[in-house]
């Protein structure tokens, strides 16, 4: 049950799911050194919990492991790509773009 919540909260709020993952030492077993997780933090944060995650119930990234870093890339991307055409709707709405004022 617990990992089902953490999971939930993994995909509802990556970054504060990734800092209890590495509170709960969870995170200390997967990673040798704390570069990756704090990179993790800033740039693919459902990557991190996913590979977190994908060491310490598989065994390792593969299999279901490597399945569930996958998912973490893509949701990764979505959130990315989702938050850039935000920004190109808004753009657009107020009159500024690539092409300037209208």
């Amino acid at each position: 049950m617990p990992c089902c919540v953490m999971g939930l909260v993994a995909v509802g709020v990556p970054r504060i799911a990734l800092l209890f993952v590495w509170l709960s030492g969870y995170g200390a077993r997967a990673f040798d050194s704390t570069l990756w997780p704090v990179l993790g933090f800033f740039f693919l944060p459902c990557t991190t919990c996913a590979y977190a995650v994908a060491l310490n119930e598989t065994g390792g990234v593969q299999g279901w492991g490597l399945a569930l870093v996958i998912v973490g890339v893509l949701l990764d991307i979505s959130s990315t790509g989702g938050a850039a055409q935000g920004g190109r709707r808004a753009a657009g709405r107020h009159g500024t773009g690539a092409n300037g004022p209208r």
